[in-house]
């Protein structure tokens, strides 16, 4: 079985594959010590850490560096959060895409919505078929074995009728031939079986303050649940703490007390 395969099936057992979002080589490692089955990049993360802001703002070259030095850390999975793409036509994507499963990822995730002048907006549903049709059939015709989950943000921006909207982009994702739907922001347990109920894949949902325990999520059918960028922010809310008790006390001693 090859790692794309073992992936796959991650997706298909009968516990939700809990995966470890990471930004570094140091971060998987940890995912990878605890016993966590795979893991992805969290681009938002990765992006802090390189002093830039989310929303493809480091070039792929400089991401690629990264996801090179984790996938020569670990040997569990890495799935790679591809944002929009990064790149202006389908070619240039699907390079990008080339460049990671020959480097050994297993797995991206892409977005139907992009950054535009600072603003988060969704592509209309003729704009996002086109743009996901192209990209999974350029794919099929080099041989590129990748697994293709697709982010859909109705619930991520706050649209009216998120379901309803979720519902349609999730029959395009379908269509084309992709291998999974994420849904992130969503938390409501109506919603979640409504979608689900609807879902010909996996169905992924990201770590949210009112997103329901890992039983419940399992219960209604979901089968990847991710962290997103919050463990990063968490880490470093920590460290601001830390070094506000260093300074406050003039010692190190808060960091050695457990």
């Amino acid at each position: 079985m090859t790692a794309i395969q073992r992936f796959r099936a991650l997706h298909e057992q009968d516990d939700p594959l809990l995966i470890g979002n990471v930004w570094d080589a140091q971060s998987a490692r940890v995912y990878e010590k605890l016993g966590y089955q795979a893991v992805a990049t969290s681009s938002s993360a990765v992006a802090f850490t390189l002093g830039y802001e989310d929303g493809e703002n480091m070039s792929f070259d400089e991401y690629f560096y990264i996801i090179e030095r984790i996938l020569k850390s670990i040997s569990i999975p890495l799935s790679v959060d591809l944002e929009g793409g990064y790149g202006q036509t389908a070619e240039e994507i699907v390079l990008n895409i080339s460049r990671l499963a020959n480097a050994g990822v297993v797995g991206i995730n892409i977005e139907d919505s992009v950054i535009i002048d600072g603003t988060r907006r969704l592509l209309s549903t003729e704009d996002f078929f086109e743009k996901l049709n192209t990209i999974i059939k350029k794919l099929e015709k080099q041989d590129i074995e990748i697994f293709v989950n697709v982010r859909i943000d109705p619930f991520l921006l706050g649209v009216e009728n998120a379901v309803e909207e979720s519902l349609q982009r999730m029959k395009i994702i379908e269509e084309v031939g992709a291998d999974g739907i994420f849904v992130p922001c969503i938390t409501e347990v109506q919603d979640i079986e409504h979608v689900i109920h609807a879902a010909q894949l996996p169905f992924s949902v990201m770590c949210m303050p009112d997103l329901p325990d890992f039983k419940t999520l399992q219960e209604l059918g979901v089968k990847r649940i991710s962290s997103g960028n919050f463990l990063n922010g968490y880490i470093y809310d920590q460290l601001e703490t830390a070094v506000l008790k260093i300074s406050a006390g003039q010692n190190f001693s808060p960091i050695f007390i457990s």
